[in-house]
């Protein structure tokens, strides 16, 4: 983009809402992901869904690019301006429109942050139960961009659960409702789905309902530690095999334990091999139940220590502590790679243990900590971008871990999203076939393609290993 272009795009939204100094690029060029980074060439903060639908008019009538930001947390390059263009920001953007208490509804901005929006509604008697660990600073666009897992996604599920209805600005700059406050509705293709979890590659999202559900009425948690990776595996596998099916069960492993404790002083025992924390939430009586059962569970599987969290005090203390695991690896490295591979819950054991043995192939440090629960762990490579040949065996070990979790039945993400970073290995979980498909639907609904381009469809996929040993 030519300086002089910027000034239709100001008009819209005012010069207060546009940054284009190299200053106020840069701090838009790269999100929470290693190693990616572009400056856009136009930084905007549009007002309203009529604003959003102008921009885009103008950006199709030029051919450019458009990439919607929330809080820069994404962890796959989804909001790099990997082309340039046009950055919008939604923090003009961050109203509670509506609290429905009749249909167990709200309807939000995209700019509200997440656990203001979990606030809210709980103040209120209700409950938004999707809370990734970045919910004190991500946005409710982003998490609906991206279709946002959390701790309590093996109760609760994830984003997607909970949307109801969407505005959605199209890549023509037309403006499309889809859903609404309703039980059922079967009318046409799922479209309100193919919106959720398309990371800004469809369209722009400018309005959001969600379905809220009663506040649990109380909630207990218990700490479990080990004295191997493998006894916390079994003994999550344990828990779901006897028909109990927790708000979180949680998984940190020795080096992300260390991280914590280095990092908040909560009193974790250092000489863990494993953690595993677990939450359940309802009526009190199964509560007590259910807890006492999963604290047996785990005490059977050689847990060396398994105890009920003394105090609620306690308990949010050991919830804060993993949802900061990747903010305190991260001060260990010049460089935190942080992954998502899932698998089915019956082959976590199998997996931990996989990537234990992966890294020491390749010597390469890599911690891991998740959502155990439903499958969804989160090796995290702790390495320096500057180091040419480690990172070339952090790369390796990558690929490796991926095809595993694709040969035990899982996926290359399960809930960070494909982006830049992992859009050359899409087509090893979706096949040629799945990918032709995807390419069909994008080329149909932007055929200029300048909703965030270059995410999703990587310019040459890698090939797939062939590794010798089962893992």
């Amino acid at each position: 983009m030519k300086t002089q272009s910027f000034e239709p795009f100001i008009t819209i939204v005012g010069t207060e809402n546009a940054k284009h100094t190299q200053a106020q690029l840069m701090a838009y060029s790269y999100d929470a992901t290693a190693n990616f980074q572009h400056k856009p060439d136009l930084v905007l903060s549009p007002k309203s869904t009529e604003e959003v639908a102008s921009i885009v008019e103008l950006c199709a009538k030029e051919q450019i690019p458009i990439v919607t930001r929330g809080s820069g947390t994404n962890l796959a390059a989804g909001t790099v301006p990997s082309q340039g263009g046009v950055v919008l920001l939604f923090n003009n953007m961050r109203d509670i429109i509506e609290l429905d208490e009749d249909n167990l509804t709200i309807t939000v901005q995209p700019g509200v942050i997440t656990q203001d929006l979990s606030n809210y509604v709980e103040k209120n008697g209700l409950f938004y139960p999707p809370d990734p660990s970045s919910m004190k600073i991500s946005t409710i666009g982003g998490n609906v961009s991206e279709n946002s897992g959390g701790l309590r996604g093996l109760k609760y599920g994830v984003t997607k659960d909970y949307v109801k209805a969407l505005t959605v600005v199209m890549p023509d700059g037309g403006i499309m409702k889809l859903g609404g406050k309703l039980a059922k509705d079967v009318a046409g293709y799922d479209l309100l789905s193919l919106m959720v979890g398309s990371e800004g590659t469809l369209g722009i999202i400018t309005e959001i309902t969600l379905k809220l559900i009663p506040l649990p009425q109380t909630k207990k948690t218990g700490i479990a530690y080990f004295n191997s990776l493998e006894d916390a595996a079994r003994t999550v596998s344990a828990i779901i095999a006897d028909k109990i099916i927790p708000v979180t069960l949680e998984f940190m492993d020795k080096g992300t334990i260390h991280a914590v404790e280095d990092f908040m002083s909560i009193g974790l025992p250092r000489d863990a091999e494993a953690m595993l924390l677990m939450e359940q939430d309802g009526p009190e009586e199964q509560v007590t139940q259910d807890i006492q059962k999963m604290i047996a569970i785990a005490q059977e599987q050689g847990a060396t220590s398994a105890i009920l969290a003394a105090t609620e005090e306690e308990a949010e203390g050991l919830k804060t502590g993993r949802r900061v695991a990747l903010s305190a690896l991260s001060r260990k490295r010049p460089t935190t790679i942080l992954e998502d591979a899932t698998v089915p819950r019956s082959e976590i054991a199998r997996m931990v243990k996989a990537i234990q043995q992966i890294a020491e192939k390749y010597d390469v440090q890599i911690n891991t900590f998740g959502h155990a629960g439903d499958g969804n762990l989160h090796p995290t490579c702790l390495t320096d971008t500057r180091d040419v040949e480690e990172m070339s065996r952090v790369e390796k070990a990558l690929d490796e871990i991926f095809h595993v979790a694709i040969e035990l039945g899982g996926t290359i993400t399960g809930e960070h999203g494909v982006g830049e970073m992992k859009s050359p290995y899409l087509e090893w979980k979706l096949g040629a076939s799945g990918m032709q498909l995807m390419k069909h639907i994008k080329q149909s609904v932007d055929p200029q393609n300048i909703m965030n381009p270059g995410k999703m469809f990587a310019k040459e996929t890698k090939k797939r290993l062939v590794v010798h040993g089962g893992h």
